[in-house]
C-alpha cells in the first residue's frame, strides 16, 4: 500500500485534524487500492503539490478547477498545469487565449503554472485524483469533503480573491465568507469554453488584491 499522504507545515496546522478523519483513511486506502490495478494521477509524490507550492500563510488567491487531468504526463498536482515540454490541454490553451485577451499577455510557449503559485495563488482542484482516461472516475470520494475544509480554512485569512471556474468549483462557494471576492465562471474546457472566455478574471483578481491593499499576481510565465 502507498504510504500515508503528508501535508507541509503550514498546512498540516490548518488541516491535520481533517486528515486524521475516519473519511480520509478511507478515502487514502481506496486511492491506494486504485494504484494497484490502475494508473492513477498525479502520482502519490505529487496529489499535495499545490500545498507544497503554495503554503498557508502566502494564499492571497485560489483557482480552482474540477479534477486532475487524466492522459499521460500531464496531471502534476497543480490544476491546470502541465509541466514543461508537456503539451498543452484544451482547457489550459483557453485559459492562455483569455490571458492574451484580458491582459495582453502573449500566450506562453509552455504550460508549467508554478509562477502563479509561487506568487500565493493555490492551484487547487476539488477532486485531487483521477484514474487514466477517466475523467471525474474519484469524485464522491472523499476528496470534495477535504477540499471544503481547505475553502473554509483559507475562507478565515482576511481577504482572498477565489476564481471558482466550472460548476464542482462554483458549487463550492458556501464555504466562502461574504468578506472574500469570488470571480466565477465557465470551465475553460472547450465544452464551456466559449462562456469562459471574457469574464476577466485576471484584471478582476489583480483590481480586487489592489483594493485591499495587498501585491498584485505576475500572471506572466
Amino acid at each position: 500500500m502507498a504510504p500515508s499522504l503528508q501535508l507541509s507545515t503550514s498546512w498540516q496546522r490548518e488541516l491535520g485534524p481533517e486528515l486524521a478523519q475516519p473519511y480520509f483513511a478511507a478515502l487514502s486506502s481506496f486511492v491506494a487500492q486504485e494504484r494497484e490495478h490502475s494508473t492513477v494521477f498525479p502520482p502519490h509524490s505529487d496529489v499535495f503539490a499545490a500545498f507544497e507550492a503554495t503554503p498557508f500563510e502566502r494564499v492571497r488567491a485560489v483557482l480552482l478547477g474540477q479534477d486532475p487531468y487524466h492522459g499521460d504526463g500531464q496531471a502534476h498536482g497543480l490544476c491546470f498545469s502541465v509541466r514543461p515540454g508537456v503539451p498543452l490541454p484544451p482547457s489550459l490553451r483557453n485559459v492562455f487565449k483569455e490571458l492574451e485577451s484580458d491582459l495582453g499577455i502573449p500566450r506562453p510557449n509552455h504550460g508549467h503554472l508554478s509562477k502563479w503559485a509561487e506568487q500565493g495563488v493555490l492551484l487547487l482542484n476539488t477532486v485531487l485524483t483521477v484514474r487514466k482516461d477517466e475523467a471525474n472516475s474519484h469524485a464522491g470520494r472523499g476528496w470534495e469533503r477535504f477540499t471544503d475544509a481547505v475553502l473554509r480554512a483559507v475562507s478565515r485569512k482576511e481577504h482572498v480573491v477565489f476564481l471558482l471556474w466550472g460548476n464542482a468549483a462554483r458549487a463550492k462557494a458556501e464555504w466562502i465568507d461574504a468578506r472574500h471576492t469570488r470571480i466565477e465562471s465557465a470551465h475553460p474546457s472547450p465544452l464551456s469554453a466559449r462562456k469562459f472566455h471574457g469574464s476577466r478574471p485576471f484584471s478582476r483578481t489583480n483590481a480586487a488584491l489592489a483594493a485591499h491593499g495587498q501585491g498584485t499576481i505576475d500572471w506572466t510565465l
